[in-house]
């Protein structure tokens, strides 16, 4: 089954068995990432100390590490959880928020690495980072584009085994060797703080939704990582034709999500997916 056909099936599994998605994230995230995972129909939990962290990725549908607000003691509960993730076979994301510009972020996610994520989330600077380039990041800013982080992805999808989204007006996903672009979104999505973050907590959901589901053989989270970012930009389009700013775009964006069917809607979304 290629990846397209799968976004209305797992989002139908998110809503028929509310997946728990444990979210190490950041500080400006959480709220955010929490009521768009309700709108999906997942279940969220926000914990980052490290016993408890642990505890809970080895029992959670999926987990997110997200390196947003960065301490030395919250870089603990991200070993831990992820660690755990990894013991257990919980799929899990990282976002490496930053990585390239602050060095404790930098030096963190690349030992996360090394506990095997599942997918890896990030704007192009930041991927170019983590995979040991230039990449001219500032903040949560990508001044490097997409297409300046293709080569570096696919290095770092086969290196780790892992799935690499870099976040874009198209994002690009990879898993060293099939590549899908995935467009719709709207321009407002980048005025709107922890949007990528929400996006790294929703295709959590989407993979744990097709871990449970599918065989050994089958699981794969490439094509749940596309169906994600495919129901996300299907929903910021959407919210955008009636949003009259940034203010009024969340809202929006959140009952966008709400509503989204599984057989109505996933046309929409699979037709925003090119593979190349």
């Amino acid at each position: 089954m290629t990846a397209p056909s799968r976004t209305g099936a797992l989002l139908d599994t998110v809503r028929e068995r509310t997946p728990l998605v444990h979210c190490v994230t950041n500080l400006v995230a959480t709220t955010f990432s929490a009521n768009a995972l309700l709108a999906l129909g997942a279940s969220p939990a926000m914990v980052e100390d490290p016993e408890e962290a642990a505890e809970l990725a080895a029992v959670a549908g999926a987990l997110v590490v997200n390196t947003g607000t960065m301490s030395r003691a919250r870089a603990e509960g991200m070993h831990a959880a992820a660690r755990a993730a990894h013991d257990a076979g919980t799929p899990w994301l990282l976002d490496p928020v930053a990585v390239g510009a602050l060095s404790l972020r930098t030096h963190v996610a690349g030992e996360l690495l090394a506990h095997g994520p599942t997918v890896v989330r990030g704007n192009a600077s930041e991927i170019l980072a983590l995979a040991g380039e230039v990449g001219g990041g500032r903040g949560v800013d990508a001044t490097a584009t997409v297409d300046d982080a293709a080569d570096a992805a696919d290095e770092l999808a086969r290196r780790h085994g892992t799935v690499v989204a870099v976040s874009g007006v198209v994002d690009r996903l990879t898993d060293g060797r099939t590549v899908h672009h995935v467009g719709g979104g709207h321009p407002l999505m980048g005025r709107v703080t922890a949007m990528g973050c929400a996006l790294g907590a929703l295709t959590a959901a989407f993979l744990a939704a097709a871990r449970t589901t599918d065989s050994a053989r089958e699981w794969d989270p490439l094509t749940a990582a596309v169906a994600a970012h495919a129901a996300v930009g299907v929903c910021g389009a959407a919210a955008g034709r009636t949003a009259g700013g940034p203010g009024s775009f969340v809202p929006a964006w959140l009952d966008a999500l709400a509503a989204l069917d599984g057989a109505d809607d996933a046309g929409g979304a699979d037709a925003l997916v090119d593979p190349a």
